[in-house]
């Protein structure tokens, strides 16, 4: 069925890598018009039972911590509801309320606690601030951060890690691994990170395709991450990475929406605007979603418009295993999905060209 095209992203196919903010990101690109594939990457898993949790929590009520740095309002919440099983969120609250506070999440600036993007920002403030005989708690990111520790301890701080939840596998990894062979296929336009963690994740769960993986990254996937830190891996990787100035879901959208459209491929066949989208052809303004092996067949002969292509040079867009009868199922199934005459055009005896003004 024909519809307007007049939605930023109509037509793009965006892989959604994020576990706890996926609902929120794939909404905000779904109502720009994109078809979404959420693929968590890693779950978090909180540790309200944790005796590290516990002592650590011990500690910051037997010397009050100067400084807090809370890296999620999800973990501060999560920290107070763990303290509160165990009969200590009052005194928490009042030790953290005495604290100075500097964060990586806006959620959690309290009184004016100042908003730091990295890790790295977070710890070059704190030593400017300077820390020498004072008590740093530090929220971790699901993981320990030894090196921001040690830098915090060599500028003379007591640093108390504060272990709130840890990352783990998808308890269903069949999404991340069709995520994978999205990718790989160029089957996806774009795949969005919110967490270094989950870049690696990916990777991993590419195994053997892991090279083939990047490759498709570094030529064809738009890679948008929400901000340096998911992107610090994938640029030491080589792949090219649009990430907002300010790391929110609402800045990655619009990062999207600034990058992905200008890539389609624009043409004028027969008298007819044609746009290449992700899945989807723009015709005169209306967007024609195509199956996967019709919109190859059209991507590939946009790429020289007016050119004649043979059946087996055709052959080579499909998934292997295919045949020439499968080359002439694609174009007809492409022509239906344009539903205008004339735009591909069958050279006898030599293939098939976008008949191009």
């Amino acid at each position: 069925m024909d519809r307007p095209a007049s939605a930023e992203l109509a037509g793009f196919t965006i892989g959604v890598t994020a576990d706890r903010t996926r609902d929120v990101l794939g909404t905000m690109l779904e109502r720009r018009g994109a078809r979404v594939v959420l693929a968590p990457a890693l779950r978090i898993v909180p540790l309200a039972d944790d005796t590290e949790l516990r002592a650590a929590t011990r500690a910051c009520l037997d010397r009050p911590p100067d400084i807090v740095v809370a890296n999620t309002s999800i973990g501060m919440r999560g920290w107070l509801e763990a303290a509160d099983g165990w009969g200590l969120a009052e005194p928490l609250r009042g030790v953290l309320a005495q604290a100075y506070v500097v964060t990586r999440d806006p959620r959690v600036r309290g009184e004016g606690a100042p908003v730091e993007e990295t890790y790295a920002e977070v710890i070059d403030h704190l030593r400017h601030r300077g820390v020498r005989g004072q008590v740093v708690a530090m929220q971790l990111p699901g993981e320990r951060q030894p090196e921001w520790t040690a830098a915090l301890e060599a500028a003379g701080a007591t640093v108390i890690e504060i272990p709130l939840y840890r990352w783990a596998p998808p308890l269903d990894p069949a999404p991340l691994h069709r995520m994978v062979d999205l990718v790989t296929g160029r089957l996806v336009d774009a795949v969005t990170f919110t967490s270094a963690p989950a870049v690696h994740a990916l990777i991993r769960a590419a195994g053997p395709s892991a090279d083939d993986l990047l490759a498709a990254l570094r030529e064809d996937v738009l890679v948008a991450c929400v901000g340096p830190v998911s992107a610090a891996p994938l640029r030491r990787l080589g792949v090219p990475v649009v990430a907002p100035g300010r790391a929110r879901l609402g800045a990655l959208v619009r990062a999207i929406i600034k990058e992905l459209p200008p890539r389609a491929v624009n043409v004028q066949v027969n008298g007819h605007d044609l746009t290449l989208r992700g899945h989807a052809a723009v015709v005169d303004g209306a967007l024609k979603p195509l199956a996967p092996g019709p919109m190859s067949v059209l991507r590939a002969l946009a790429t020289e418009p007016g050119r004649v292509f043979s059946r087996a040079a055709l052959l080579r867009t499909l998934p292997r295993g295919a045949d020439e009868h499968a080359v002439e199922m694609a174009v007809a199934r492409l022509r239906a999905g344009l539903g205008i005459p004339r735009v591909v055009q069958t050279v006898v005896k030599r293939g098939y060209r976008l008949a191009v003004d």
